[in-house]
């Protein structure tokens, strides 16, 4: 079995390039790539290559790109010599690296885990120095790294039990697959011991906790900010953040019902996809709600039940503003959403049982009170009626806040480990 496993994916990563192209032609036509930058996803490089030595950040998505910014920011800074590639495999991810990447950081899309793809992008970048993030593992990339002598961390690395369960079906592949890793940086110690018992080596893998726990708060628009506040004052406001499909119905609910403890109360909602934003409105409007849509320009004002807040990278703008914000991603097993954006701001959290992706980390504001998880409508609707008045949500933030902060030394504790491996590169 593991042997087939690893031929099996091979002769898949091979020959199956006829495959890899109908699969981008229909992602194109379901919005989900750039048809501008397609040729970046077999390979094809759109920039050229630095001359010097690079170091290629490979974040699978949003969370993930984000949580890498203060340590390349950190990197620029401390060795300026190195040129860094940054690839990312979403749409989403990609816009808000081009407006947030530190300036000379170069962004790609990463190419799909077909050989000729692989070596294409591979023959053009040339990377002294390969560093990964949380759980996305590529065999065949990974497979022609070794390969090549090119060294190939982990970082930030997390496997929940759900992925674990599902690698557990190619045993041999997944362990040739971790073991490409010169070094595994888990953000917990329930990651590395389901890595560990995937295949990683135990003396490689280890535990320096998340980067995500400590980013820099999220950005946001300091005149949008206060005009946003001005037209909110006097009125109770909540958030629920990220939310996805099947979640808005249960936060819908759950407003109508706090509604009748706390007489105007507002709703910012922020769904995880923006494009989804003038479907919800529509529901709502259908639904009798007074709705603003934020990507159609309305302005928020007093008539309005429930705000729409469907554009990307105004998140730290909505924690600001709302003293309570339910971090959704949660009320369905989804998996759960960063608790720390919201905490790190002075927001109060509520969030549901689904928390598998941030286990430690709810567990970590659950011990500290500085959380409260709900289930269902009711509950939800109690909580923010409850959280509203602004005792309770300030010392729930407090909470949380410190919490938060607690987790700065994460990065310090990355940078400690690569230091000596981006001298090496830089030639030092």
């Amino acid at each position: 079995m593991p042997a087939l496993s690893s031929g099996l994916y091979g002769l898949f990563s091979r020959f199956g390039g006829g495959y890899g192209q109908r699969l981008l032609a229909r992602r194109v036509a379901e919005g989900k790539e750039d048809p501008a930058r397609l040729d970046e996803r077999l390979g094809h490089a759109s920039v050229e290559r630095p001359e010097g030595p690079l170091i290629w950040f490979h974040a699978a998505s949003v969370g993930e790109s984000l949580s890498l910014l203060d340590l390349l920011s950190r990197i620029r800074a401390g060795w300026p010599e190195i040129a860094i590639l940054v690839t990312t495999g979403t749409v989403t991810s990609a816009d808000l690296m081009r407006q947030r990447l530190p300036e000379g950081v170069l962004h790609q899309y990463y190419p799909l885990d077909f050989r000729a793809a692989v070596d294409r992008f591979l023959d053009h970048w040339r990377p002294d120095l390969v560093l990964w993030t949380e759980s996305e593992l590529w065999p065949t990339m990974l497979r022609r790294l070794h390969q090549r002598s090119i060294p190939a961390l982990l970082i930030n690395a997390r496997m929940s039990e759900k992925s674990a369960t599902r690698w557990r079906w190619a045993p041999g592949l997944v362990r040739a697959t971790l073991r490409r890793f010169d070094l595994i940086l888990a953000q917990d110690s329930d990651s590395r011991s389901r890595m560990i018992a995937l295949g990683a080596p135990e003396g490689s893998t280890e535990v320096s906790g998340s980067l995500k726990d400590s980013a820099t708060p999220l950005p946001h628009d300091e005149a949008a900010r206060r005009d946003l506040a001005g037209r909110i004052a006097g009125r109770p406001v909540w958030c629920a953040a990220s939310t996805h499909p099947g979640e808005e119905e249960i936060v819908v609910e759950a407003h109508r019902l706090a509604r009748k403890a706390a007489p105007g109360l507002m709703l910012i909602l922020v769904p995880r996809h923006p494009d989804r934003g003038p479907g919800i409105a529509v529901d709502l409007k259908a639904d009798d709600w007074r709705v603003g849509l934020r990507s159609a320009g309305d302005r928020l004002d007093e008539h309005q039940e429930i705000y729409v807040a469907d554009t990307l990278g105004e998140l730290g703008l909505w924690y600001r503003l709302c003293p309570v914000s339910l971090v959704a991603g949660s009320l369905l097993p989804i998996g759960g959403h960063n608790p720390f954006e919201p905490a790190a701001l002075g927001s109060a959290i509520i969030h549901g049982p689904h928390v598998d992706n941030f286990r430690d980390a709810y567990a970590q504001l659950s011990s500290a009170e500085a959380a409260v998880e709900v289930a269902g409508a009711a509950d939800l609707a109690a909580a923010v009626a409850d959280l509203v008045r602004p005792d309770r949500a300030a010392a729930l933030a407090t909470a949380a806040w410190d919490l938060s902060s607690a987790g700065a030394g994460t990065l310090d504790i990355v940078l400690e480990r690569l230091g000596p491996r981006l001298d090496a590169v830089a030639g030092r």
